[in-house]
């Protein structure tokens, strides 16, 4: 398996890129693709690495397209941009998957017009996995697509349970519509609309009308929502997750005694920590385009971006493009 990693792509790329590609080299044997400014990756291996990893190999792209860039813009105007050059590399089969910390906007562009979308699929959506009491859950779309009808909401439901059930492995996923209240009455007209297709559909286990808070609660394995809705809930969840961080750390130093009881406590701590920060969860997969990508937080640390390759492999390893194919064909059936 190839993975093409866009090397420039991200608040601290491309040193973090690659730190994070050399620490997933040392893990999976799958030959490891680092797409951009080929001098810039190469001084970074001579300034902090002995040598490349023979798993890794350099692909050269001269243009980077920036956060605050407008996506269709730059996709047109930057055809050798790391995003273009990774995603073409995909197309162009010499890699399976790829995987982005870049301007989402721009890789969902280039993606979804490089690569095309599923057959039976009409728009793209973000699937992110959130913690919960009871285990992880999986939020789509939280922004590849703002602009949704109800029918988009449906192939997300769809899309969902195949990665849940595949990547996830849980059985006969359950689904849920994001909504202010669990009554099939509330919600826009969207909403409800959304609520009478899923209803509906006999491919989806779906349990009806989910609040916001039980994304954290974990009483449903799946959660659907406009991309809008879903990139607010997404950054709520981040913000929540460092203010616990900094809240805690805040009052275990109180006083002596406090500090004295956290020392006890930090193997809780600890695990905490990790079981809320999102670099333990990779990135997210970018389901229903003909090819694989996972998109990484622009923030992403090296710990990051290799859990975000471990996520683009298992993607792949799992067919879950198939599996998906297979479910849209027999919704026509």
């Amino acid at each position: 398996m190839r993975i093409a990693i866009d090397a420039m792509g991200g608040d601290k790329a491309p040193e973090v890129i690659v730190e994070g590609t050399v620490l997933a080299a040392r893990d999976i044997k799958d030959e490891l693709i680092l797409v951009g400014k080929k001098n810039e990756i190469e001084k970074i291996f001579s300034a902090k690495f002995r040598s490349i990893p023979s798993n890794i190999s350099l692909r050269d792209a001269a243009e980077v397209i920036t956060m605050n860039e407008s996506p269709a813009t730059s996709i047109r105007r930057k055809k050798d941009s790391s995003i273009c050059v990774a995603v073409n590399l995909v197309k162009a089969r010499e890699a399976e998957a790829l995987v982005s910390a870049g301007n989402t906007g721009a890789v969902v562009c280039a993606a979804s017009l490089f690569l095309g979308m599923l057959a039976g699929i009409d728009r793209p959506g973000i699937s992110v996995l959130l913690p919960s009491l009871k285990g992880v859950v999986q939020v789509i779309d939280v922004g590849a697509n703002i602009d949704a009808k109800p029918e988009h909401l449906l192939q997300y439901g769809l899309m969902g349970t195949v990665y849940s059930s595949f990547v996830l492995y849980k059985n006969n996923p359950t689904v849920g519509l994001l909504n202010i209240g669990e009554e099939e009455t509330k919600g826009t007209e969207f909403v409800k609309e959304t609520f009478k297709l899923m209803e509906q559909n006999k491919h989806i286990n779906f349990i009806g009308n989910v609040e916001g808070r039980d994304i954290f609660v974990g009483n449903c394995d799946v959660i659907i929502c406009d991309g809008f809705v879903g990139n607010v809930v997404l950054k709520v969840a981040e913000g929540i997750a460092d203010a616990i961080k900094e809240m805690l750390k805040r009052k275990l130093s109180t006083n002596i005694i406090i500090e004295f009881g956290a020392v006890l406590s930090s193997p809780a701590f600890r695990a905490l920590k990790k079981e809320i920060d999102y670099s333990e969860y990779g990135g997210a997969p970018l389901l229903g385009i003909n090819g694989n990508c996972i998109i990484a937080h622009g923030g992403s640390s090296a710990n990051a971006i290799k859990n975000a390759i471990r996520v683009a492999q298992e993607t792949v390893l799992q067919n879950v493009n198939q599996h998906i194919c297979e479910v849209i064909r027999n919704e026509s059936e």
